[in-house]
């Protein structure tokens, strides 16, 4: 089968009621691509921080919509573009688009030219007693693959110094050999170690670890974290998070790395709000405790995790951009820890703390 991408030039104000509409005739979600700052709540279900939008928002937007076609089937070119009603059309529109996102549609085949001509009527009938903006649909062709495995392609092996984090679908490469390996296979959901912010925290683990190292890693995700503090002889881990996916990930990530899942607990849930959390993770008792989370998260969550962690327990934190250090370490110190080290990697911040 081959796939189309539909996408259509509209405003941001417009976004929401195009994709209910055109739910109704079969495209059943959309890829969102424009320019408006994340809320707090989306950044809040992020694992680390992320840098200033390059870009002012102009209220433009494109909505990408995939459907499965007949191989048979084909349209007038790769990129044709129409317009709706009296919109401009401006040829190019998908360009530099992602073709890797995963299809929205139904899975049923469509007939393009009878679905297109809906998409324009339904349009239409919007552009009556609302503004859409320009309304220019574009359709282009993906390319033919497995979309659920599709990400497999960019994922290899890879060290963090003594560290060598692989796929399950890899062989150790020759110059590989001699290092700790860690077995990560993540999904679509969750991370692999490739970002900076995780590379900050493992080295940060690898010091301070023990054999009788309890370690608390909130937003756990993959477990990663957590997995490599085991790897390296910590004696138990606590992992809390607020997918429940992430049970599943770290399950099937503890099995490939041939560790008990006695050894890792997961608890879902919030720990900054919910006291049941709280309470299930207890008080006082671990020796490292890791937070690779979004740096305002980072504010409220610090004086929570004061009451878990032993006397001279040892507070890990990053997903910090660099703008925000100063924030963070302000608020370590206000919660009664003492800084023991900041390092850094690319734009990415490190803060590590001790409660005396």
């Amino acid at each position: 089968m081959k796939w189309k991408k539909l996408t259509i030039k509209t405003i941001t104000s417009a976004e929401d009621i195009i994709i209910s509409t055109l739910y109704d005739i079969g495209l059943e979600g959309a890829q969102i691509e424009d320019n408006v700052p994340l809320t707090a709540w989306e950044k809040e279900q992020m694992f680390v921080d992320i840098p200033p939008m390059e870009k002012e928002d102009d209220g433009i937007a494109c909505l990408h919509f995939f459907v499965e076609v007949p191989e048979e089937q084909e349209t007038s070119g790769n990129n044709e573009t129409r317009g709706s009603g009296s919109a401009a059309i401006k040829p190019g529109l998908s360009e530099g688009v992602d073709n890797s996102y995963t299809p929205v549609s139904s899975g049923k085949p469509v007939d393009m030219e009878k679905l297109i001509k809906q998409v324009e009527e339904e349009l239409e009938d919007l552009r009556s007693f609302m503004d859409i903006g320009e309304g220019a649909i574009t359709v282009s062709e993906t390319e033919d693959k497995d979309w659920m495995n599709n990400w497999k392609e960019y994922f290899h092996q890879f060290a963090i110094d003594d560290l060598l984090v692989i796929p399950s679908w890899e062989e150790v490469k020759k110059e590989y050999h001699g290092k700790k390996l860690l077995h990560i296979d993540p999904g679509t959901a969750f991370g692999t170690g490739m970002h900076e912010t995780t590379q900050l925290c493992i080295r940060q683990i690898k010091k301070f670890v023990t054999k009788d190292t309890r370690l608390l890693d909130v937003g756990t995700g993959s477990g990663i974290l957590g997995i490599v503090s085991l790897l390296y002889g910590g004696k138990s881990v606590v992992g809390t998070d607020l997918d429940p996916c992430a049970v599943e990930a770290v399950a099937e990530n503890l099995e490939a790395n041939h560790i008990s899942k006695e050894a890792f607990t997961m608890m879902i849930g919030n720990i900054i709000t919910e006291k049941e959390v709280q309470d299930r993770v207890g008080y006082g008792g671990y020796d490292i405790a890791v937070a690779n989370i979004l740096a305002e998260v980072l504010v409220p969550l610090t004086p929570v995790i004061v009451k878990h962690l032993k006397q001279g327990g040892i507070y890990i934190t990053s997903g910090i951009i660099a703008e925000k250090e100063q924030l963070i370490v302000q608020t370590v110190k206000q919660a009664g820890l003492a800084i023991v080290e900041i390092t850094r990697q690319g734009e990415w911040v490190s803060v590590t703390a001790r409660k005396e």
